[in-house]
């Protein structure tokens, strides 16, 4: 195992098309980090800079006390999972497990013992005489990370390992990977846009977007303490309801409501609070939110509430909120809003950055 580290590194393509830029991480030894963000946003470049699939245009790579950014990838020491397993199918389990190893001229005695401990830990010991061919989607996946696992590199590289699963495979094998790290704490940098792997799995996570780092932080760090509209917006399910509002002489309005007195510079601010933080109180009073019902969605142990701000002439805002189950409201309802002071939060409206004395406001 070993700490791994960007420095300042860019990956610019032929057009000027930029997929990494200024890129400066350290993923300690042992830990699981995320690079979590939308398609495109240069966090499989990240990995395959660091695989070595790929040349940085500029900056360093090291892993553990080497720089490894002009070593070809099998001088790395490093293991990586694709989301195609990228099995042979001609081979069975066990030799999948052990090729590489044995193309490293590794003893047949320690291929023998790494494979058979390595199937144990993933539970696919009994499947070593099958082949690919014969196994299931989960049972495929754990054999492609057996099979990085059993080098014992420095690095375990994953990308979007999950994403051909089913729903009910991406939690069992999701919950294999979190157990796996637990008694085999190899220095793991995992790639996904599913925030919900990303928030299960993580000890950190990185929020990417346009090939630059928007925060850095553990999940609670990322979820409650969010840098900008871009990251409260990304990590959530349904994301954070953000909207436009305005201090006038130490007042806050929003959609032309005077909401509450706010310790905050006058001007445009951006307002978030997260649908489940969001209380809903059917019919309007004054201190609430007027907003009107647009649709519900059930789903089972509760509902999700889709509303219309009331605005004054231009377009409504649109939020989420997350009622009881059992909640039924028509399209049109009238309702009000009531956002708790410690779970709201305020963000420049300019540069979409979070004002860092969150202000606590009382609706």
């Amino acid at each position: 195992m070993a700490e791994v580290e960007f420095r300042d590194v860019t990956r610019r393509y032929a057009g000027g098309v930029v997929a990494l830029k200024d890129f400066n991480l350290t993923v300690a030894d042992g830990e699981f980090l995320i690079l979590v963000g939308p398609s495109g946003c240069g966090k499989s470049t990240a990995l395959r800079l660091l695989a070595g699939l790929d040349k940085p245009t500029s900056g360093e790579i090291r892993i553990g006390d080497r720089t490894v950014t002009g070593l070809a990838p099998g001088e790395r020491d490093i293991a990586m999972v694709f989301q195609n397993y990228a099995l042979y199918p001609h081979m069975t389990v066990y030799r999948n497990l052990a090729y590489g190893l044995a193309q490293r001229k590794t003893p047949r005695a320690e291929i023998e013992r790494r494979v058979r401990e390595t199937a144990a830990l993933l539970e696919i010991d009994m499947l070593l005489d099958r082949k690919p061919g014969q196994l299931s989607g989960g049972q495929r996946q754990r054999v492609a990370m057996g099979r990085a696992l059993v080098r014992q590199p420095q690095a375990f590289l994953l990308d979007e390992p999950l994403s051909n699963l089913d729903a009910k495979l991406r939690n069992q094998v999701r919950g294999d990977l979190k157990r796996l790290h637990r008694e085999l704490p190899v220095t793991s940098i995992y790639v996904t846009h599913d925030q919900v792997e990303a928030m299960t799995l993580g000890d950190r996570l990185c929020v990417m977007s346009g090939g630059s780092i928007q925060q850095i932080g553990t999940p609670d760090e990322i979820y409650n303490r969010p840098a900008n509209t871009f990251v409260a917006a990304f990590m959530g399910s349904p994301p954070m309801n953000l909207i436009a509002g305005e201090v006038r002489s130490g007042v806050l309005h929003l959609a032309e409501t005077a909401v509450t007195a706010v310790s905050t510079p006058d001007g445009p601010v951006t307002v978030g609070v997260r649908p489940e933080h969001l209380q809903l109180h059917a019919g309007y009073t004054e201190g609430l939110l007027p907003a009107r019902v647009d649709f519900v969605e059930p789903l089972g142990s509760h509902v999700l509430v889709t509303a219309l701000v009331d605005t004054s002439g231009a377009d409504s805002a649109r939020v989420i909120v997350h009622a009881p189950a059992g909640t039924d409201l028509p399209a049109g309802t009238r309702i009000g809003l009531e956002m708790p002071p410690e779970r709201t939060y305020f963000f420049d409206a300019d540069t979409g950055s979070a004002r860092r004395n969150r202000e606590h406001i009382a609706l």
